[in-house]
């Protein structure tokens, strides 16, 4: 069967890993030393962009020099990198994220992460997670950010694997359009008006029903 599903490829920030929170400190510290207005409402407005197009959202418009925007992300990332270094399996792993990891593999599965962070490959060190993973996109693997597609197709192309054969597992917007741009079935963690245009749409990882999923190969 050609749609036969035979990889899924998890965003990482709010999928896998509660290092949204990391994030979002992060961000707030650039912000209160640049004067910025910035509170959680506006960081949800962040969630599945780039890290160039979030602090752009910050900016709201602020005229700013290149050379500023490479500093203050530069800045924010400082910030960041020094937060993981504190972060543990316990305070970053979101509720069903190794249970679902582990059931995939048994059932063989391949997995990769596709993630528009920088960091992606420290925070899966950090986490002892790589063991699970055949293959890591992230923000330095394609120019174009989702809701461009090229990233989850880039990941179906290191996993050697049809993008009709791919289900994504995203929690954002931009990364539910992206998947649906790259032709693959797409599941949306989080409530229907940030992902009710996904395939299958649940509240959380922990709740994701496999067999409902896989179900829809015998339905294609």
């Amino acid at each position: 069967m050609t749609n036969k599903i035979r990889a899924f490829i998890f965003d990482l920030d709010g999928v896998l890993t509660d290092t949204a929170e990391y994030h979002f400190r992060a961000w707030q510290q650039l912000a209160l030393e640049e004067g910025l207005p910035f509170d959680r409402q506006d960081n949800e407005k962040l969630r599945g962009i780039s890290r160039r197009e979030s602090l752009l959202t910050i900016m709201n418009g602020r005229p700013t020099s290149e050379a500023r925007l490479t500093d203050m992300m530069e800045r924010k990332n400082s910030y960041y990198v020094a937060a993981l270094q504190t972060m543990s399996r316990d305070d970053a792993l979101l509720p069903g994220s190794i249970a679902i990891l582990t059931e995939l593999r048994q059932q063989g599965f391949k997995m990769a992460i596709a993630s528009s962070s920088k960091n992606t490959r420290t925070v899966l060190a950090r986490l002892e997670l790589e063991e699970y993973f055949d293959a890591v996109a992230d923000g330095y693997s394609v120019a174009q950010a989702k809701p461009a597609p090229d990233i989850f197709m880039h990941a179906a192309q290191l996993l050697a694997v049809p993008p009709q054969q791919c289900v994504v597992i995203e929690d954002a917007a931009a990364g539910v359009a992206g998947g649906l741009a790259a032709g693959m079935i797409v599941v949306g963690l989080g409530p229907a008006e940030r992902v009710g245009k996904a395939h299958f749409v649940f509240p959380s990882l922990a709740e994701v029903q496999l067999d409902m999923i896989l179900d829809r190969d015998e339905q294609h």
